[in-house]
């Protein structure tokens, strides 16, 4: 090697070190994402959370269907599991609508609306699994709830408040199909009503009475309780879910309060989460909520339409999203679009 050589090879050698220098390593976290929906098939959603899995359930029309997994943003690859089907005839045989699943004194609890074919038959039902997990065991058929005045019933959850436990339904007040309201009930043991029933909200507000006429009811339905500090919180579903308008409204009582005085709830003068129609989200409701794995976070899961007009049938698809809250309660903002990744919840493996 000559020295003109040698020189040029040093030269590169120095640049590259340099260059080397001048460019410091980056490391790129990227964050997980997931895109709704989570399942295109999922009215009703329902999802409870034991530990560290989470159980969904949502209605079928024919059975108790149970999802598991223990990342809800991966919902449509969990193992699922018909669990219950209904007697061939009976009061309870035909029309299963939104089942909810609970865990109350060691036993699972699983709610459904039931009829026999005949709408105005419909009432709510009650099964028990004594198993630690609801995929094993058996269901034992608890029966019809009783219901003070045993009238249409649909939509059912329990909850429990200061060592109480509550059940909160849709109810008609008489024996026609002319309003959904909203009903509370102490119960006695996770299938026994214990006393009357008390009417906390009616259909009355403008956005409340979408989809109306001589042949259609007024709605409140799916109402699902929600706790933080010293409120309450029910949230249900307002206006026909035959309509774009299907909509949510909430409730909203002191922790103190009497629950079954109507005049402790105090209603939403406003829906509190409606149609994105540029985010293909029609008739967003029906919703339960649950917490992110780290328990940092809370998040809504609701049914709606990807278009228009396509009512109450099987286009109803099952999306989460996270909410927020402030000195009035949770906000849940706006539906966010489809095409919108969303990152998963936080504490998600």
């Amino acid at each position: 090697m000559n020295l003109k050589s040698f020189f040029i090879l040093l030269f590169i050698v120095t640049l590259v070190g340099c260059k080397k220098k001048q460019e410091p390593q980056v490391l790129i976290v990227e964050t997980p994402t997931f895109q709704n929906p989570l399942l295109v098939h999922g009215p009703d959603p329902w999802v409870f959370q034991k530990g560290d899995t989470y159980y969904l359930t949502h209605s079928t029309g024919n059975s108790l269907k149970i999802y598991r997994t223990k990342n809800m943003s991966k919902l449509g690859e969990a193992e699922s599991r018909v669990v219950w089907t209904p007697p061939a005839t009976g009061m309870n045989s035909k029309e299963i609508w939104a089942p909810e699943i609970h865990f109350v004194n060691n036993k699972w609890y699983a709610y459904y609306a039931a009829d026999d074919g005949k709408n105005d038959n419909h009432r709510m039902w009650v099964l028990e699994n004594e198993s630690e997990d609801p995929f094993e065991g058996t269901w034992v058929d608890k029966g019809k709830m009783n219901l003070a005045d045993d009238r249409w019933a649909i939509d059912g959850s329990v909850f429990e408040h200061n060592g109480q436990l509550y059940f909160i339904w849709s109810g008609w007040e008489g024996t026609v199909n002319k309003r959904q309201d909203i009903y509370i009930s102490k119960l006695s043991n996770p299938w026994t009503a214990d006393g009357t029933r008390v009417l906390i909200s009616k259909p009355e507000l403008e956005w409340e009475v979408k989809g109306t006429s001589d042949e259609l009811p007024t709605v409140n339905e799916g109402p699902q309780f929600l706790k933080k500090d010293n409120k309450l919180f029910i949230v249900y579903s307002a206006s026909g879910c035959w309509t774009d308008d299907y909509t949510l409204g909430i409730l909203t009582a002191s922790a103190d309060a009497d629950l079954l005085n109507p005049a402790s709830w105090v209603k939403s003068s406003q829906p509190v989460f409606s149609k994105n129609p540029e985010g293909h989200v029609f008739g967003p409701g029906h919703n339960s909520f649950f917490k992110s794995p780290d328990g940092t976070e809370d998040w809504i899961i609701y049914h709606a339409n990807p278009e228009a007009g396509q009512g109450c049938g099987n286009n109803r698809s099952a999306r989460m999203q996270p909410f927020t809250w402030n000195d009035d309660g949770p906000v849940f903002g706006k539906p966010i679009s489809l095409d919108i990744p969303l990152p998963v919840p936080s504490g998600e493996k």
